[in-house]
């Protein structure tokens, strides 16, 4: 089972105020070496102060034992590594205090005011040690050394911790920065990675009911006038044998061209590799269907030059249709020629389902910066309409029409007219 950052953080807290339990075992092995060291160097100044050598034992556990708190209180332990510098000890607990200083998170006047107390206390301290040897014969050098052996001493002791303090800190504040950063650009790429997830599933909706409106729009048309056809062919079977035998190959015709597209748009939803199981992206299928269903024999799909030709198809199967050309023709967009002719298409498709035998007036104007077009149906005989052919309705062409003109930036109203019959008009950009 995999946890997070914080859960991993959480379970690895030591106890007090160490992060991690390896960091307080590291820092109680130094505060014991630093107690050690203090205690030993506590026998040679007990013994020069003239005081018990158990007592400048204790006082030396004690002082070297502070190094225990140095994450915590670095300020404190840099302090008394100072105060027993002229009892020559504490030289580990100076060096790791001033480290333990600098890498901290502290204004860099007061790491620079404790840093050069420690230099000058360690300076004064070896001058005087080193000229006392020097007074007592125990050593022989020239007056030099007095100056150069405090100098050296002091910058060795401090410098060196100093610096390697600053540079773990800034190095430590690099990371966490760097750090921080890492978890931001995980948690924008995170949202991105869900807004992706949306807008896929949106496209995916979004292309499924192009899909369903394209293939409304195609095969709908042609399988209504079959319907028409063949309740007209029922009707005048015995009494124009003639007749029917025309409407028996108009029926054959546009069933054959009802089946060849709806074999091609379900070839398109079902191209893949069945083999390996790989799904089409439902956004390349629905260009690829959108092209196909789009496309007639003549490569550049449905456009309204073929109005005629369609309002002919309605006429055939018994419709009485006025067709109306307002304004000079002219080729406009694939898409607006596409969407004017499907919403003809359609509004005749509704006449045949729910008006059969009702006159129907088609008007279309070409203007300056836009196309409309006006499909418009009288009230229904009362014997046509109790002999429908009863096609079904999904009440999808309403909504398919109104979703292809806004998309294209038109305007689309339908609904009843004052004489009982039905209007459907569109406006569409030319461009």
């Amino acid at each position: 089972m995999t946890t997070t950052g914080e859960d991993h953080g959480t379970a690895l807290r030591g106890p007090w105020w160490w992060d991690r339990r390896r960091s307080a075992v590291f820092d109680s092995s130094l505060a014991v070496v630093s107690a050690l060291e203090c205690a030993g160097e506590g026998i040679p100044f007990a013994r020069a102060a003239g005081i018990p050598v158990a007592v400048g034992v204790v006082f030396g556990l004690s002082a070297g034992s502070v190094l225990l708190i140095r994450r915590r209180w670095p300020i404190a332990v840099v302090l008394v590594a100072i105060a027993i510098t002229p009892a020559q000890m504490g030289f580990l607990m100076g060096i790791v205090g001033l480290y333990t200083l600098a890498a901290a998170e502290l204004p860099r006047r007061i790491i620079a005011s404790l840093a050069g107390m420690s230099l000058v206390g360690t300076l004064i301290v070896t001058f005087v040690r080193v000229r006392q040897g020097m007074d007592r014969g125990s050593l022989t050098l020239g007056d030099w050394f007095v100056p150069f052996a405090s100098i050296a001493t002091s910058l060795g002791l401090t410098a060196p911790p100093v610096l390697l303090g600053l540079y773990v800190g800034a190095r430590r504040r690099l990371m966490e920065s760097l750090r921080e950063r890492a978890d931001s650009l995980e948690r924008e790429l995170q949202l991105l990675a869900e807004r992706a997830e949306e807008r896929a599933e949106w496209a995916r909706n979004e292309e499924r009911t192009r899909i369903a409106r394209e293939m409304h729009d195609v095969v709908a048309h042609r399988v209504s006038l079959m319907v028409v056809h063949a309740a007209a062919l029922q009707a005048v079977a015995r009494k124009d044998p003639e007749k029917a035998v025309r409407n028996a190959v108009l029926v054959g015709d546009m069933g054959r061209q009802a089946l060849t597209e709806l074999r091609e748009m379900l070839g398109v939803l079902r191209s893949g590799e069945p083999q390996r199981q790989v799904a089409v992206p439902l956004v390349a299928v629905a260009a690829v269907a959108s092209r196909v269903v789009e496309e007639e024999p003549g490569g550049e799909g449905p456009c309204l030059s073929e109005l005629e030709e369609l309002v002919g198809q309605s006429a055939a199967a018994g419709m009485v249709v006025d067709l109306s050309v307002e304004g000079d023709a002219r080729s406009y967009a694939r898409e607006v020629e596409q969407t004017a002719y499907r919403v003809v298409q359609e509004a005749l498709t509704n006449v045949h389902k729910h008006a059969a035998g009702a006159k129907a007036h088609v008007r279309l104007a070409h203007r300056v910066s836009e196309i409309a077009m006006q499909v418009e149906n009288e009230p229904p005989p009362e014997v046509a309409s109790a002999s429908s052919a009863r096609l079904p309705s999904g009440g999808n062409g309403l909504v398919g029409m109104k979703e292809r003109v806004l998309a294209l930036g038109g305007v689309f109203v339908s609904g009843p007219t004052d004489a009982g019959g039905f209007r459907v008009s569109a406006v569409i950009p030319a461009s």
